[in-house]
């Protein structure tokens, strides 16, 4: 077996099915197909179970992703530290963030390009998180509490949250309301977002379930502001949308910071570097002008 049979069964036993796997590749979900079905003709084993829920390794087929994510980690590994000795400002780079988040720092974004037009960048904008360790991208901004301990990078600023509904709504249900008297919108139950079940457990028993959304975060805040039902937002995103009121604080402990992170080996590369050290001075700029009015009480 070469290294390319080897990250197709890798891939299809995280991505689950052919569709996804191909798109990882970059190839047809036939090609997929015929490749794992060869392997699996040449070997005399079954590698893979088509289940309801996707292609689920076998035994075998464990064995062999188990190994082919060795041999990735030490090619990534070599390709990083490669990668980092690279001081021009000038090739590709991927950057990673959430659909929200570049929707609000788009003009970031932007002033980065003008700015460095040697680089081309590419922005995978997506509330599913890339990994930088396989090079799905270089460079992440993303919100979390706890930055993972194998990429470095720094905190940009801090993001609130609060519950919110479309205004019309709002005056329908009434002032003084509790949350238990609004619809509520929950993610998909595949999502397994048990924070929220127990939040409204707690805080809105017997609550509807107006609908669930897949894990978009701008979906859910057109579903808000379409009057289907609450949910919580970025305060700093929520407040500057005409169409969203808060009906109640900033709820403490669901703030979240944002950071800007990228692998060790690559903190040193030239675009990562231009990229690491223009964005933060953007970024709070951008924050300062929203003007979200974080710790105010709803309106």
């Amino acid at each position: 077996m070469d290294w390319d049979e080897l990250r197709y069964v890798l891939v299809v036993s995280r991505e689950l099915t052919l569709s996804r796997a191909a798109t990882r590749l970059g190839v047809s979900h036939t090609t997929v197909g015929r490749r794992i079905k060869a392997l699996e003709g040449r070997l005399g084993v079954r590698l893979f179970d088509r289940t309801p829920e996707g292609f689920v390794p076998t035994t075998a087929g464990q064995d062999i992703a188990r190994v082919a994510q060795e041999m990735e980690a030490e090619v990534l590994s070599l390709e990083g530290r490669v990668l980092g000795r690279d001081v021009r400002l000038e090739g590709e780079l991927r950057v990673t963030t959430m659909d929200m988040l570049y929707v609000s720092f788009h003009e970031a974004f932007s002033s980065f390009s003008r700015r460095y037009q040697g680089i081309n960048l590419t922005v995978v904008a997506t509330d599913r998180e890339a990994s930088l360790t396989r090079r799905e991208a270089d460079v992440a901004l993303r919100m979390t509490g706890t930055p993972p301990e194998h990429l470095v990078g720094q905190r940009v600023g801090t993001v609130a949250f609060a519950v919110y509904a479309s205004r019309a709504l709002a005056q329908r249900v009434g002032s003084g309301a509790s949350y238990s008297d609004y619809p509520w919108l929950h993610w998909d139950g595949r999502l397994n977002m048990r924070w929220l079940d127990a939040f409204l457990a707690r805080r809105a028993p017997g609550a509807q379930i107006a609908m669930r959304v897949d894990f978009s975060s701008l979906l859910m805040r057109e579903a808000i502001a379409a009057g289907v039902g609450v949910h919580f937002q970025a305060c700093f995103v929520a407040d500057a949308d005409p169409r969203l009121v808060r009906i109640g604080p900033v709820e403490e402990g669901f703030s979240r910071d944002l950071w800007l992170l990228t692998l060790r080996d690559l903190r040193h590369t030239g675009r990562v570097r231009a990229f690491m050290d223009h964005m933060p001075g953007a970024i709070r700029s951008a924050l300062a002008a929203l003007d979200a009015r974080v710790g105010d009480d709803p309106s």
